[in-house]
């Protein structure tokens, strides 16, 4: 019985470790994103689009009115 219960729980808890460890990294790096505008020049290239000096003031901008939600 218990070589039924002790990998369903290990699994589970390491899951929701891991997504919290996500959440938080995640969170961490678009903090950081907000005041290097290199990084959001990197990411866009990455992603296929090259901006001007304009619409990367306007992805600053909207970086920086975003709220990252706190629990």
């Amino acid at each position: 019985m218990w070589n039924i219960i002790i990998p369903i729980v290990t699994l589970i808890v390491g899951v929701a470790g891991g997504f919290f460890i996500g959440v938080f990294y995640l969170r961490k790096q678009l903090e950081k994103m907000q005041n290097d505008p290199e990084m959001i020049q990197k990411m866009a290239k990455q992603m296929g689009y090259n901006l001007n000096k304009q619409q990367m003031n306007r992805a600053q901008q909207m970086m920086k009115n975003q709220k990252m939600p706190r629990r």
